[in-house]
């Protein structure tokens, strides 16, 4: 947003866009053209201010009031682009009623951000103006305003501002709200409506306070700081060119007064404004010739150049800000550390403001800008009000509030002040219970600082008492309730509280109730605090006592006894008499031999402890020894088992051999009779027909020795990775891979090489190496990876030797908090991203979505997927033959693969994840359910010793009949390939 002084020095308002392309535009328009009129006509008012009754105002037509109009009307026509006519309707009603529950809300919870936010949109909407008046002073007293939110709020109030009280009080808007954050759009708007009180008493010194307040502000943002300039700069040359009619006609004095001084305030905004590094500061020096009358002094051309210097090293800073994304943390602490180096305040301060705006709520970034104006600057006003906004915008974080009331101490605030401030972070709503005791001990030692201990009694020190037992009771109760303790397990404060009675107050009494306090506490067991106490009475107290408290020690301490008995037996040796160091030898004997003997049994249980452990240890292992024979011995009886089948296999094969013109008759005969024969044979048993017709293993393993024979084994060049790439993922059934990937990667350079791997058998293992003439082709062949190839993600990666690099890393998408991000689970495998996109961008501008995927690219989703349910429950569980002690399972949605039955409702495949209704078909094998059902599915159909979709359920029912006891005989009038085509269906 823009105020008529900015808008008038650009070139493209200027000159009016033919055909605007929006609405919005020609509102935009509109508003400026009004803008630049108050302006106008407030410089006029301003000038017959300055310059005297030479000027006629009257004949201009110009009012005190005009500037205020006319800027209402700017401003309405930005915040209210059109007029509405209130309807009580149904919505209505219902915004009343939201209202009602937003007002309730906020009274049982003040610190709802949204709410405050939500209820003032509302009461807005119903043109509540008196309640979202009260509305928005409620949230600016708990929360800081964004910049949209001020923005609206003082655009309300203009519009609403009639008199002078309303402009005083629009003023005192705009102090709140510049105070909030650094934003240069709130400068320009308090300008502009500055500008439209011209008129007033004192306007002008007024407008020309608020610009400068803002320069001091705003006027070295590098990239918004060039609107507050001009818009200075275009006001001063308005008043300019109004006096200059009337500047011939002033006598000399006059003239140097009024019109000379003016101009000089012209030629010394331009000078202050080209010594500061600003983006495009080469078109106002450009201006600035051609606006001078006089050429430029030597001085304005030397501070110009070392700008454009000093420019040149912000520059990658702020390119960096310009091109990375809200919040922009990162680059914001960078540019505060080169800002630190050079050590310019006003500029350390600014760039810690604009990083501010957008990372409000990063505690950390409040304490390094507070600790820096309290060690550099020490500017009263302006360390109280950035330590207030610290509080305000982490009001949970007690460093800020610590730090806070140290800054108020430090500049003299009044204490009845920093007890508010101290009562307010007591009622902040801390995380945890040390939080306390840290505000407690900062507040305890602010009291303590402020009592004058050369007297016996005063009023602080009183209030220091009081306070000490406050503390005390408030961790008992308040802290202890919540967080079931009480923060401060060894008596922290109560140790202060000991220390100050017995070394301020000469008060040992006191100080020997407080730790015989904090020893019942449970701190009795440690050296430490025995000894503390032994020092606190050894420095104030008597030797008496100190004997006493090392008695008790000696008794009661089991971290580390020797040390108190040590410290006992010096204390005798030195100042007891014979009696004192018998009877603390005695004690010292005694404890450390009771203390012995418990070790040594501790020790002997944790003996017996690890003697248990290894034998369960030995136990386990004898027991993996004993699984592992077991397993060898079953797989020894597995290898018989199937070599057996293979026998019985050849044997039909063998059948089949000896009836090949039945075979060709059934294969090639056309005649309906034929295809009736063939139909009733591929009925069969179950009464679906396959069409697919498998060859018998010999042929197969043929096949697969021809085309073993076929692939040339050519080793990997490991000396040219740097020109090769590695793509994996690629489908299965691509019949010549070389010839189909050449034309997609020869487009990024001449390829010299494309090595798909083959299996054994000669099938296509998915991957292949593609080798190019030049480095900056492989490079440029990266950027193909996740492109699209039959259906599936082509992966492209470096071709790296990870034994030779094992430092190198695959990308990997981050798991670290990304506030940014959000995660989607529980959506239908159907769910397309545009269909996602759509409901997001409901809530804000979308980025980007990312749909997890297989890698035959596939979509994940759901919280079931690899999973099914339990055979026996599952309702869809068809009642069929089945494999031995199992029963038939629901089907998977396409039934290729199937870990096992876990529970869930919905189950799929996974490695194609089709739809549950496209199922025809499963059957059970080992641990997983297969399918024939879908060829595009990757999942690998032939791994059970045979090629083809369908293959493995074949061959396991085939076992399945065998395991039965079915004879499956020539003599039986069947045939495998028949009994095989037969039951390929369900």
């Amino acid at each position: 947003m823009a105020t008529a002084a900015a808008t008038s020095a650009s070139e493209a308002e200027a000159e009016p866009k033919a055909g605007p392309t929006a609405e919005g535009e020609e509102d935009e328009a509109k508003a400026a053209r009004t803008r630049r009129k108050v302006l106008s006509r407030a410089v006029a008012a301003a000038t017959y201010k300055a310059v005297g009754p030479g000027w006629d105002q009257q004949e201009e037509g110009v009012s005190e009031s005009d500037g205020d109009e006319e800027y209402a009307m700017a401003s309405s026509a930005e915040s209210s682009p059109g007029e509405y006519e209130w309807e009580y309707d149904e919505e209505e009603e219902k915004n009343q009623l939201e209202i009602e529950r937003l007002e309730e809300q906020l009274s049982i919870n003040v610190y709802d951000y949204n709410c405050h936010v939500d209820l003032i949109r509302l009461l807005r909407l119903e043109g509540e103006l008196t309640k979202v008046r009260m509305a928005r002073q409620k949230m600016s007293e708990i929360f800081p305003l964004t910049e949209e939110l001020w923005l609206e709020w003082l655009h309300d109030e203009i519009s609403m501002a009639l008199d002078g009280l309303d402009r005083e009080h629009v003023y005192d808007l705009f102090e709140k709200a510049v105070k909030d954050y650094i934003c240069p759009n709130i400068w320009l708007e308090y300008g502009q409506y500055s500008v439209g009180g011209i008129g007033q008493k004192g306007g002008l010194e007024k407008v020309r306070s608020v610009f400068e307040r803002a320069l001091s502000s705003v006027g070295l943002h590098m990239t918004k700081g060039l609107a507050i300039w001009e818009a200075y700069r275009e006001f001063e040359s308005a008043i300019v060119e109004a006096a200059r009619p009337i500047a011939g006609f002033l006598s000399p004095s006059d003239r140097e007064q009024t019109f000379d001084s003016q101009l000089e305030k012209v030629h010394s905004l331009f000078r202050r404004q080209l010594a500061i590094p600003l983006f495009d500061m080469e078109a106002t020096f450009a201006e600035y010739e051609e606006w001078s009358e006089d050429p430029l002094p030597e001085s304005v051309i030397q501070n110009y150049n070392k700008a454009l210097q000093q420019l040149e090293k912000y520059k990658p800073y702020e390119e960096a800000l310009l091109q990375a994304e809200a919040p922009r943390l990162a680059e914001y602490q960078a540019y505060i550390d080169f800002e630190m180096k050079i050590g310019d305040p006003a500029r350390v301060q600014l760039i810690f403001e604009r990083a501010l705006v957008e990372n409000c709520l990063v505690p950390d970034l409040w304490v390094r800008y507070s600790q820096y104006l309290d060690r550099q600057l020490k500017v009263k006003d302006l360390v109280l009000s950035v330590h207030n906004r610290a509080v305000r915008n982490c009001p949970w974080t007690v460093a800020l509030w610590s730090r806070y009331l140290l800054a108020m101490e430090r500049h003299g605030v009044d204490h009845q002040v920093i007890s508010v401030t101290f009562e307010k972070a007591l009622s902040a709503g801390f995380i945890q219970a040390t939080d306390y005791v840290e505000i407690w001990q900062a507040y305890l030692d602010y009291l303590r600082r402020r009592v004058d201990f050369k007297q016996d009694s005063s009023k602080e020190l009183e209030e220091l008492r009081s306070a000490f037992t406050r503390a005390l009771e408030y961790l008992k109760q308040e802290v202890e309730e919540r967080f079931s303790e009480s923060g401060d397990p060894s008596c922290v404060i109560m140790q202060n509280w000991a220390r100050i009675e017995a070394r301020l107050c000469n008060n040992m009494q006191k100080a020997r109730e407080l730790w015989d306090s904090i020893m019942t506490k449970g701190n009795a067991k440690y050296a430490n605090m025995w000894l503390e106490y032994y020092n606190l009475e050894r420095a104030h107290g008597d030797t008496q006592h100190c004997r006493k408290a090392l008695h008790r020690a000696v008794q009661c301490t089991s971290d580390y006894p020797e040390h108190v008995c040590e410290v006992l037996l010096t204390m005798e040796r030195t100042e007891g008499t014979l009696e004192d160091w018998d009877i603390a030898v005695q004690k010292t004997e005694t404890r450390l031999a009771r203390v012995n003997e418990q070790r040594i049994k501790a020790a002997e249980k944790e003996a017996a402890l690890a003697q248990q452990e290894e034998e369960k240890a030995e136990q386990r292992k004898r027991a993996r020894a004993e699984k592992k024979a077991l397993k060898k011995k079953k797989k020894t009886r597995g290898a018989d088992k199937r070599k057996a089948e293979e026998d019985d296999e050849k044997e039909w094969g063998d059948d089949e051999e000896e009836q090949p013109s039945k075979r060709r008759k059934v294969e090639g005969s056309s005649s309906p009779a034929g295809g009736a024969q063939d139909r009733e044979a591929e009925t069969g048993l179950l009464g679906k027909s396959v069409p697919v017709d498998v060859d018998p293993p010999s042929k197969q393993k043929e096949r697969a020795a021809a085309l073993k024979r076929d692939v040339p084994k050519v080793p990997h060049d490991s000396s040219k990775d740097s020109i090769t790439v590695f793509v994996s993922n690629l489908p299965y059934s691509m019949g010549e891979p070389e010839a189909q990937l050449r034309p997609l990667f020869e487009a990024c350079g001449e390829v010299a090489e494309i090595r798909p791997i083959f299996s054994n058998r000669g099938d296509f293992r998915g991957y292949c190496y593609v080798e190019f003439k030049e480095e900056k082709s492989a490079l440029q062949a990266l950027e193909l990876d996740r492109k699209n190839v039959e259906g599936r993600p082509m992966f492209v990666s470096p071709c790296v030797d990870k034994s030779k690099n094992p430092d190198f890393k695959v990308f990997r998408y981050s798991t670290a908090l990304e506030k940014h991000k959000l995660f989607v689970s529980g959506l239908p495998f159907s769910c397309t991203k545009e269909e996602l996109e759509e409901i997001c961008k409901a809530h804000g501008t979308v980025k980007d979505i990312r749909l997890v995927t297989n890698r035959a690219g596939k979509p994940k989703a759901g919280e079931g997927k690899n999973a099914a349910l339990p055979a026996a429950s599952c309702p869809a569980a068809p009642r069929r033959p089945s494999c031995p002690g199992r029963e038939w399972p629901r089907p998977s949605a396409c039934g290729h693969h199937l870990s096992s039955h876990r529970g869930a409702q919905d189950v799929q495949c996974q490695f194609c994840q089709a739809a549950s209704e496209k199922v025809t078909g499963t059957v059970e094998t080992g641990n997983a359910l297969l399918h024939a059902g879908q060829e595009d599915c990757p999942a690998p159909g032939g791994t059970l010793g045979m090629e083809g979709p369908g293959a493995a359920p074949l061959l396991h029912i085939f076992l399945w009949v065998r395991q039965k006891g079915v004879r499956v005989s020539k003599e039986r009038g069947l045939k495998r390939s028949l009994i095989l085509r037969a039951i390929g269906g369900k």
